[in-house]
């Protein structure tokens, strides 16, 4: 289960179209942050996808790629033309194909590598749609099977674009939009929306959840707002300081997983900041928003070491796995835990903001960008590091009744010994 969100230039505070994407997977199934460089390919040459072989484009765009540690495709990511995508499994009275052919994720990488714009992204995602079709297994321990939408954005425009099969639709944003997991656009989802499925997903309702907590700030839309939306745990949260993720019922923007359906949580967040002239990225790298760093990220500086490709097995060398174990901690006492962290968090992702705004108004070179998206990250890994020596020897999740913690039992075995 995910969320995308998009707000147009007229929406936000700074002339920027911003665009903001929670990944929700399976609790151990971490995801890799990676650049992609451009490239020109042979003729004839192919491409491996996660499960389809197809024609290379003769071209392709360096991309920042958010994608599951085993997949090809990405969950979300963006381009060198500030062309921005974020893709959510949707649910359909026509059953989704099983037979191996393109997933969304495929889609997603494969429409920011060969597009420099919206629209064309658009064309390029259609296109290889009707040629190759969409299908195969796209859960981790769980069989997951589904069509795909698609929020795709660049510095001027957006589009929503919502398959079935072979089949689509799409409709150009006005101003803000979100997705989730229900087909959303008039007449597309009237005819093919699964409306008992979205009772389990809650689709339709995170949805208008999200684009509530936008339309609140129209106009004024910032990185910040965003941010706050992909860490947003609905109306109950808002109003209960003692809220906790273990009494959870349902799903919120920022998903905790538990037991039953709830199977998947929050393991990656983006905001992309879209503008003519140079794009941002503020990633997480890591699961649970609400609990994590936004950093710093700009394809013309890359990306600081990323360690380890983390796995479905805990890796104390792998961050996005150091990450997860405070997270697991934290949820043992959600609340207090959570509470203790925030300000800090705060503080840090606000200077992270001045201080790229600072250095890229000075017009710097490569080494000097690379510098201070480096210390930025730096400086948010040795907060962590402090949280989480401050919650050392925790228990592991609790509350919420046996089958909470024997759900969160059962995936820390699956993952080996959890440590940092």
């Amino acid at each position: 289960m995910c969320d995308t969100a998009v707000a147009l230039p007229a929406a936000t505070a700074r002339g920027a179209t911003l665009l903001a994407k929670n990944s929700d997977r399976e609790r151990n199934e971490a995801q890799c942050l990676e650049l992609t460089p451009a490239a020109r390919h042979a003729a004839g040459e192919a491409v491996r996808l996660t499960y389809l072989r197809i024609p290379q484009a003769e071209r392709t765009h360096a991309c920042l790629l958010s994608r599951p540690f085993w997949m090809w495709g990405a969950e979300m990511g963006a381009n060198a033309h500030g062309v921005a995508i974020g893709n959510e499994a949707v649910h359909s009275v026509v059953p989704a194909q099983r037979r191996r052919a393109l997933t969304g994720m495929d889609l997603v990488r494969l429409g920011l590598e060969r597009a420099a714009s919206a629209a064309e992204a658009v064309s390029v995602i259609t296109s290889l749609l009707e040629t190759h079709g969409q299908g195969g297994d796209c859960g981790h321990l769980g069989r997951f099977y589904y069509h795909n939408s698609f929020l795709i954005a660049d510095p001027t425009e957006a589009y929503v674009l919502e398959t079935v099969g072979r089949e689509w639709a799409l409709e150009k944003v006005v101003r803000i939009r979100s997705i989730s997991n229900a087909l959303s656009i008039d007449g597309f989802a009237d005819r093919l929306i699964d409306r008992d499925r979205d009772r389990v997903t809650r689709g339709v309702e995170r949805c208008a959840r999200a684009a509530s907590l936008m339309a609140g700030r129209d106009g004024a839309l910032t990185v910040a707002d965003m941010v706050a939306l992909l860490r947003d745990h609905g109306p109950a949260a808002e109003t209960d300081p003692a809220w906790t993720p273990a009494e959870l019922v349902g799903r919120t923007l920022c998903m905790h997983a538990g037991p039953g359906d709830r199977r998947s949580q929050t393991v990656g967040s983006l905001v992309s900041e879209l503008h003519p002239e140079r794009s941002v990225h503020w990633v997480t790298a890591t699961s649970a928003p609400c609990l994590s760093l936004f950093k710093p990220a700009l394809l013309e500086s890359g990306l600081p070491d990323q360690g380890p490709v983390a796995t479905d097995r805990c890796d104390p060398g792998a961050p996005w796995w150091r990450h997860e174990v405070l997270h697991r901690r934290v949820l043992a006492d959600y609340a207090p835990r959570a509470a203790v962290l925030a300000p800090e968090r705060d503080r840090l992702e606000a200077a992270f903001r001045e201080r790229i705004d600072t250095v890229l108004a000075a017009d710097p070179g490569p080494a000097a960008l690379r510098a201070e998206v480096d210390a930025c990250w730096r400086e948010g890994a040795e907060a962590e590091a402090r949280w989480l020596a401050d919650l050392e020897g925790a228990p592991p999740p609790g509350g919420g009744g046996t089958a909470y913690r024997r759900s969160w039992r059962r995936l820390d075995q699956v993952a080996g010994r959890l440590k940092a």
